[in-house]
């Protein structure tokens, strides 16, 4: 959930109702001049300003298990800030997940340093917003997992995206796989089943 989105604590609380993990949708800068909302983290704002803007989104609504990027290729390129972000997480027991909108991400690597738990991104589903795009994401999502024994996949809640989930949904447990939570991924990459 974006720490700005409208009814955000009731949409939390019927999500956990519902027994979904929430994550908290971090506002980041992006390369480029899309506007990420309101509170984005930038890399222009001084540590102060990074810190309250941070702890404003971490308390936004709560039951969440962790933090990915909104937007942020240029934001997660830049270390000090992913430092001051990851320093307020670590108290609260909040995992990161690196969306990986740039190749350039320290996320993960920094979250590792500071001792933050995390996972990485490896598939975005709909890059194009078609469902055939989407069903050969999905493919390829299968592949990786089957390949590494996990794979986190991040989707929108666009229509061509939804269509192809509920079109592959049912198949699932049909090809042996099984879908998890983000923690249960983060327990999987480090070893601690």
């Amino acid at each position: 959930f974006l720490p700005y989105a409208k009814d955000l604590g009731e949409q939390a609380r019927a999500a956990r109702a519902r027994g979904h993990e929430l994550m908290l949708h971090l506002p980041m800068q992006p390369n480029g001049s899309n506007d990420p909302g309101p509170g984005a983290l930038l890399v222009s704002l001084s540590d102060a300003e990074l810190r309250q803007r941070t702890t404003a989104a971490l308390d936004s609504f709560s039951g969440f298990a962790g933090v990915n990027n909104h937007m942020g290729s240029r934001f997660t390129a830049f270390k000090p800030g992913m430092e001051t972000v990851l320093k307020q997480m670590k108290p609260r027991g909040l995992m990161f997940l690196d969306s990986r909108t740039t190749a350039q991400s320290v996320g993960d690597q920094t979250a590792q340093e500071l001792g933050v738990p995390s996972i990485v991104r490896h598939v975005f589903l709909d890059d194009e917003e078609n469902v055939e795009a989407v069903r050969r994401k999905l493919a390829e999502a299968e592949a990786v997992a089957r390949r590494q024994g996990f794979v986190v996949a991040i989707g929108h809640p666009h229509e061509a995206t939804l269509q192809a989930l509920q079109e592959w949904l049912p198949t699932v447990q049909g090809k042996g796989l099984a879908l998890a939570p983000a923690t249960a991924v983060l327990r999987k990459r480090n070893g601690w089943d």
